[in-house]
């Protein structure tokens, strides 16, 4: 029943879906070390159980063995009796030759109840020896099963490890993008472009207004001619104009030319 029992935990174990088994699992990787854990428990003790199945079995060989070789001295002590009472009898010495004929009896009642025994083992024996072998085959597979768990359990951590590492780049990455510095620069570069902008308006607007002021000043120049050619022309100085005999410039760009022919 312990054997049974035993066998019977590590075969549920084995056909148990560990998919399944990791799906519901809030942390894989305790579920595969604990698999790992029971597993490895559960052949031990079944490695106890095998133990104790084997002990049994040498016990009865042991008997076994312990049978034949009573058998065979029991055949010698018989030989070895019959053998003396043939003395006996040929030295004319029936009372002794008849005592050692019943030595040579019991010695031979003996040896056939040693070989009885060890018939009646032998049946037991190989049937224990079978059992055996199926055993120690069925452990081997088992820790067969526990290398091949292990080996999958090292193999789904180191997956579920290279996973998380990916998807930690991944969700890095992802921030980067949701929050990207170049984008940063991108802003401050075109504040910048606003600012430069921003001082080539006033540039251009400090020349216009620098234009503005030397056209006053030409303006105010040309103004101040006009008066003192007029200052002439009442002082009889007045210079003659270039090209013409005694014609003078229009004074103001505002006079009606019609004015000029009514002179």
């Amino acid at each position: 029943m312990v054997k049974q029992s035993i066998f019977g935990r590590m075969a549920q174990l084995a056909k148990a879906n560990i998919n399944a088994l990791l799906d519901q699992a809030e942390d894989p990787q305790k579920m595969l070390d604990q698999m790992v854990r029971d597993y490895t428990n559960n052949i031990a003790e079944a490695e106890s159980a095998v133990a104790q199945t084997i002990g049994n079995l040498r016990m009865l060989q042991d008997d076994y063995n312990e049978d034949i070789k009573n058998a065979q001295d029991w055949g010698n002590k018989a030989l070895a009796a019959s053998r003396k009472a043939d003395e006996f009898r040929g030295a004319g010495n029936a009372a002794d030759a008849q005592k050692f004929d019943n030595l040579a009896k019991v010695a031979l009642q003996r040896q056939i109840s040693s070989e009885n025994e060890a018939r009646a083992a032998e049946p037991n024996i190989a049937s224990q020896s079978e059992v055996v072998d199926r055993l120690k085959t069925g452990l081997d597979q088992m820790k067969n099963k526990l290398n091949q768990l292990t080996s999958k359990r090292n193999e789904l951590v180191a997956r579920s490890k290279t996973a998380a590492a990916q998807s930690q780049v991944h969700d890095a990455l992802r921030s980067i993008d949701i929050l990207d510095p170049t984008s940063e620069v991108g802003r401050f570069e075109e504040k910048i472009r606003r600012e430069e902008a921003k001082v080539r308006g006033q540039q251009e607007l400090a020349a216009s207004s620098l234009d503005a002021q030397f056209n006053q000043l030409e303006d105010l120049g040309e103004q101040t001619e006009i008066e003192a050619r007029l200052a002439a022309l009442k002082s009889g100085n007045a210079k003659p104009a270039i090209g013409a005999g005694g014609n003078t410039a229009s004074s103001s760009s505002t006079v009606d030319e019609a004015d000029f022919d009514k002179l």
